[in-house]
């Protein structure tokens, strides 16, 4: 029999060797110094061996319990592998098994602050009701359950963000052979509606001309100027601006591909550039062209980490140069866009919003591909940096 101190003396040698306790227990001792407990026994008249751990997370102790455990299964004509590779099975197929899976393959794909976002919101509000069902057992009452609970701390952005969260990890598990459906289509009129937030935009051509000067003359770092003038030229929305990849920028076609994990939609997105954008990118690289992100933080370039700009530093550089939020935001710029497009450039509607990034869907409901309208788009973005570099510098506009 062994004993611990017998135990602690094992030493590698040139090949892998075994120790034994008695009832099919034993230990193998790699050459690498594993030492790797082992149960052997008979099922079915074949001979089989069960893994019981490693030496010294294991101990002695226990490991003869789970022998004792595997033998009790035997007798009772369960093969103890089988049932081991059973349980495995389940707990792969939990919600929150598939959550874990659907998450690390996202990881490197989107933006570390919202990899770390959708964890946090998974830890906190789906993982403790839903985490160690079966995925495939989850329905759309129980999900509705866990959004009932955000909705009573008065959460209803929340409550649509985690649910969103769900169906993705549901459609995930439908993709993998895990689940039938995703059930959260069928919460649609069942959860409290968000209230629509309209955000302040510029749409005086005097206030506009004004804010284009302001931000050439703001003594800001090059990151931040350039932020503010590709939030106006290109009007994506905000944390669409600031996860922009120089690996996403052509300048032979002189676009960004914009790939759809980024996407509020989720579509992957062209954005045509004009002479100007292009120029404030090419003025930016050597500023920014060791890192991954056209607009990084400035605290993390040339570190070990890469991580974009934050909102807030775009946030303080309007708010110092004299813009309060009830004024400017960064999503408001795309009502500016729209506006002027439309009223001064006479773009049609639906051109606009397909550079908008919203869905625009053909007459059988079926949603257009990123390339419709690309040509009117590409005149499109061109005519509004011209057309803004003639209000900067129109003197009457400040009128």
């Amino acid at each position: 029999m062994l004993s611990d101190t017998k135990l602690r003396a094992l030493k590698p040698k040139d090949k892998p060797y075994r120790v034994y306790d008695e009832r099919g227990l034993y230990m193998q001792v790699s050459t690498s110094g594993a030492r790797l407990w082992r149960f052997k026994y008979k099922f079915d008249n074949k001979e089989k061996l069960l893994a019981l751990g490693q030496y010294p997370d294991v101990p002695l102790s226990l490991a003869r319990e789970r022998r004792d455990e595997a033998r009790q299964l035997i007798a009772r004509g369960i093969d103890p592998s089988a049932q081991k590779k059973a349980i495995k099975t389940a707990d792969e197929g939990t919600f929150e098994a598939v959550f874990r899976e659907w998450w690390t393959s996202r990881l490197g794909a989107i933006d570390p602050s919202t990899s770390e976002q959708l964890q946090r919101r998974a830890q906190t509000y789906a993982l403790p009701y839903l985490g160690s069902r079966p995925i495939a057992d989850i329905k759309a009452a129980d999900i509705l359950a866990v959004a009932r609970r955000i909705e009573a701390r008065g959460l209803i952005e929340t409550t649509h963000s985690v649910v969103q969260l769900i169906g993705q990890v549901m459609r995930y598990a439908v993709a993998t052979g895990r689940a039938e459906i995703d059930p959260t289509p069928s919460l649609r009129g069942a959860l409290k509606p968000v209230k629509v937030k309209h955000r302040a935009a510029i749409t005086d051509k005097a206030a506009l001309a004004a804010f284009l000067r302001a931000v050439d003359a703001y003594p800001s770092s090059p990151i931040i100027r350039a932020a503010l003038q590709l939030q106006v030229l290109l009007f994506l929305r905000p944390g669409e601006l600031r996860q922009l990849r120089w690996a996403w920028l052509d300048t032979d076609s002189a676009r960004l591909k914009v790939p759809g994990e980024v996407m509020k939609m989720r579509e992957d997105h062209l954005v045509p550039l004009a002479r100007q954008s292009l120029a404030i990118l090419e003025d930016l690289r050597p500023f920014t062209g060791s890192s991954v992100y056209i607009l990084p933080s400035p605290r993390t370039i040339g570190g070990k980490t890469d991580r974009p700009l934050s909102e807030n530093g775009v946030l303080m550089a309007l708010r110092a140069m004299g813009y309060d939020k009830a004024e400017v935001t960064g999503h408001g710029f795309r009502a500016t866009a729209r506006t002027f497009l439309d009223e001064e450039l006479r773009f049609r509607p639906e051109v606009i919003e397909a550079q908008l990034a919203h869905t625009v869907r053909d007459p059988l409901g079926r949603a257009y591909n990123r390339t419709r309208h690309i040509e009117e788009r590409t005149q499109m973005m061109q005519a509004w940096a011209d057309w803004l570099d003639e209000l900067k510098t129109d003197r009457e506009a400040s009128i």
